[in-house]
């Protein structure tokens, strides 16, 4: 349950700040496609190429590289001598609205959209497949900055609840810098020390 209504100005801000990230994103986009048809990428369009099963395979796989980008990119963000001109946009709203999603910094917009500028000369894709990732980027960034949980919260200890990032794990990281850096998994958050040890057990957090 979100504490406290929005405030309208940091709203706006977040709209500005999106506006300008979906044109960086349109920017990567555009250049996408201009080097497919250069024939210099790796993403194909005929399923017969690699097969239906590799659709599967390589939507999962993508998700993984991306929440792995994600989270060192995002704690690299959080470094003093970074925050503030790279990552300090999106932190603007301490309690996130789905706004909040994709109001990046011009900077961390581009580092954020380079990785899929960079993906496609790495790994077989299938247009299909790039869309995709795409859409479940956008739809869980809006779900995980919803600033309320859906689910009840027992959810935090169910097995997908503790393996899978939610709106109540990344507002917690809207409030305390130094934790939840992840995207789509609480995996990296939980290797590397960066989980809060009471989030699975508090169940009325």
């Amino acid at each position: 349950m979100r504490l406290k209504p929005p405030v309208s100005r940091l709203i706006w801000q977040d709209i500005k700040l999106s506006i300008l990230s979906a044109v960086i994103f349109a920017l990567c986009a555009a250049l996408i496609i201009s080097e497919y048809d250069l024939g210099v990428t790796l993403l194909y369009t005929d399923l017969r190429e690699y097969g239906l099963w590799y659709l599967a395979v390589s939507f999962v796989a993508l998700l993984i590289l991306q929440d792995t980008y994600f989270y060192f990119i995002h704690r690299i963000f959080h470094n003093r001598w970074l925050f503030r001109w790279i990552h300090f946009g999106h932190h603007s709203s301490i309690d996130p609205t789905p706004w909040s999603s994709f109001a990046f910094d011009p900077p961390e917009a581009i580092i954020q959209a380079l990785f899929f500028v960079g993906v496609v000369f790495l790994v077989p894709l299938h247009f299909i497949t790039l869309v995709a990732a795409l859409m479940t980027m956008t739809i869980w960034a809006v779900f995980n900055h919803l600033g309320f949980e859906l689910f009840p919260s027992s959810f935090k200890s169910h097995w997908l609840g503790k393996w899978f990032i939610g709106p109540t794990h990344h507002s917690i990281h809207h409030r305390q810098y130094t934790i939840h850096y992840g995207l789509y998994f609480t995996l990296w958050d939980k290797l590397l020390g960066t989980q809060d040890l009471n989030y699975e057990g508090d169940l009325h957090r």
